[in-house]
């Protein structure tokens, strides 16, 4: 029997969170390499895909983040893979989510970053309870 798939609800609350919110995407996207999870990241556009290509290549000079944009060319052996909406990528078992809609299909566990912005937060609001209703556990953490 598998794991109940969880969702992880991630609160952007300190100060470098608000002023850059990618960069929690790469902390999430290193703890996940960190314990030898592959992770999608789900992100909004092809630019926020790029920006965060670029990121995670400097974010800390100490962390060494293996990462590609999902391109026809990728390599499915890189254990972290940044998908803008016009690629359909296989899901993997822990995906960071960025986009508007809740997570469909198989994984164990999906990470969503929740907006300083109040206004934004709606949709994360039905997110929640969409996960809720699928009878996923469900966590929130402030960041």
């Amino acid at each position: 029997m598998s794991p109940t798939p969880r969702a992880d609800f991630y609160v952007i609350s300190k100060d470098r969170f608000k002023q850059e919110p990618l960069l929690l995407v790469c902390e999430l996207a290193r703890k996940a390499n960190s314990a030898g999870l592959w992770t999608l990241i789900r992100a909004r556009d092809a630019e926020q895909a790029e920006a965060l290509d670029d990121l995670l290549w400097s974010f800390d000079p100490d962390a060494y983040i293996p990462h590609q944009i999902v391109s026809d060319e990728q390599d499915d052996l890189t254990p972290v893979l940044i998908a803008a909406p016009e690629h359909d990528t296989p899901l993997r078992p822990v995906v960071i989510n960025l986009r508007d809609d809740a997570v469909a299909g198989s994984f164990e566990r999906v990470l969503e970053v929740v907006p300083d912005d109040e206004s934004a937060r709606e949709p994360l609001r039905a997110r929640w309870r969409d996960y809720k209703a699928r009878g996923m556990a469900l966590q929130k953490f402030d960041m």
